[in-house]
C-alpha cells in the first residue's frame, strides 16, 4: 500500500460553494418527509476497487501490520531519531511539480504549516451512505481536536462552502467525474488537483494536497484531501490521521521513521506518540516558515530535548 502526500507552491484564491453532500441536518421540507435517496450501484471497477483494498487490509492485519498501539514498548526512539526523522519528514518533499506535474523524488524543502485559523468541510460523494457518513464525520472531529490540541491552531469543522481545509470522500465513478469548473465551488480544488483525482491510481489509497504560495511567509493557505470512498474501517481512519496530519505541514514519509504513520512500511495505521511530538516539533514558536534544515537543525534538537525532558505528547 502507498499513501502520497502532494505538496504545491502554486498560490490559488478561489471561491466556492459545497459540490458534495455534505454531513449537515436536512431542510425542512413543505409538503411531508421525503425517503432518502438511494446509494447509486457503483460501477465493475469501483467494486473491483472495494474488493482489493479489503484484502489489502486483510493481509496487512495478517502480517502484524496496521498496527493501532500508539507507544509500543519495541519501537522506542531516542532524541536523535526525533530530530532526524523531524528533518527529513518536514524539511523534504516526497514530490515536486515539473511542468505542471507530480513528480516523485526526493527534495529539499523549507519549514512549512498553518498560520491561520483551520476551517474543514468536509464532502461525500453519493455513493457513500448515511451511516458512513456519520462515521467519518465523527473521526474527522474527533481527529481535528487532537491536531488543535497538538499544534495550537484553532481548528473547526465548517459548512463546506466556508471550509479552507476539504476533505473528499470519493469512489472511483465520483472521482472521474470533477471537473475543472469545480475549482469555483470548492476552495483550492485547482484544474491541476482535478486532473490528479480524475487519474488516481488504484495503488494511491488517499492523497493530501497542500497550498501556499511560493515564497510567502504567511503558512498554508489551503488543502484538499482526496480518500478513496471504497475503504473500510481501519484503513479508512487511517487515511483520515495520516492525510490530515500530512497536510499541517509534515509532508514526507521517512522508512527511518519508527514508530510513525509518516512511514510506507505500513507497520502502525494510526498517528503514534512519535509523531505527536513531530507535529509539537513543527508548530513550536521557536521555528518559523521558510527554514531549512540547516537553519533549523539546532533549534530542533533543542525543542526535541525539551519535549522528551518534560514528557510532554
Amino acid at each position: 500500500m502507498r499513501i502520497l502526500t502532494l505538496i504545491t507552491s502554486a498560490f490559488i484564491g478561489l471561491s466556492g460553494c459545497a459540490l458534495f453532500e455534505e454531513p449537515t441536518k436536512p431542510k425542512p421540507r413543505p409538503t411531508g418527509i421525503k425517503p432518502a435517496p438511494e446509494v447509486p450501484t457503483p460501477s465493475i471497477e469501483s467494486q473491483q476497487a472495494a474488493a482489493y483494498y479489503a484484502s489489502i487490509q486483510a493481509r496487512l492485519r495478517a502480517q502484524g501490520l496496521l498496527r493501532q498501539d500508539t507507544n509500543p514498548s519495541d519501537a522506542t526512539f531516542t532524541i536523535s531519531d526525533l530530530v532526524e526523522n523531524f528533518e527529513r519528514i518536514a524539511l523534504f518533499d516526497e514530490y515536486s511539480i515539473r511542468n505542471n506535474v507530480f513528480v516523485a523524488g526526493q527534495t529539499a524543502s523549507t519549514l512549512r504549516r498553518w498560520e491561520r485559523p483551520i476551517t474543514i468541510g468536509i464532502n461525500f460523494g453519493p455513493s457513500v451512505t448515511k451511516q458512513q457518513r456519520e462515521m467519518d464525520t465523527a473521526a474527522v472531529r474527533e481527529f481535528s481536536k487532537r491536531l488543535a490540541h497538538l499544534t495550537g491552531l484553532n481548528i473547526s469543522l465548517a459548512d463546506a462552502r466556508r471550509a479552507n481545509f476539504s476533505i473528499l470522500f470519493l469512489n472511483k465513478d465520483e472521482q472521474r467525474g470533477l471537473t475543472p469548473k469545480l475549482e469555483k465551488r470548492i476552495k483550492y480544488l485547482t484544474p491541476q488537483i482535478v486532473d490528479e483525482i480524475q487519474n488516481s491510481p488504484r495503488s494511491i489509497f488517499c492523497v493530501a494536497y497542500a497550498v501556499s504560495e511560493a515564497g510567502s511567509r504567511e503558512g498554508y493557505k489551503g488543502a484538499v484531501i482526496l480518500i478513496k470512498a471504497e475503504h473500510t474501517d481501519l484503513m479508512r481512519k487511517s487515511c483520515i490521521q495520516e492525510e490530515m496530519a500530512q497536510a499541517l505541514g509534515l509532508a514526507n514519509d521517512s522508512p527511518d521513521a519508527r514508530p510513525s504513520i509518516f512511514n510506507d512500511d505500513e507497520e502502525f495505521a494510526l498517528m503514534t506518540t512519535h509523531d505527536e511530538l513531530l507535529l509539537q516539533m513543527l508548530y513550536d514558536p521557536r521555528l518559523s516558515i521558510g527554514m531549512t534544515v540547516q537553519d533549523a537543525h539546532p533549534i530542533v534538537q533543542q525543542i526535541a530535548q525539551d519535549l522528551v525532558a518534560t514528557g510532554r505528547s
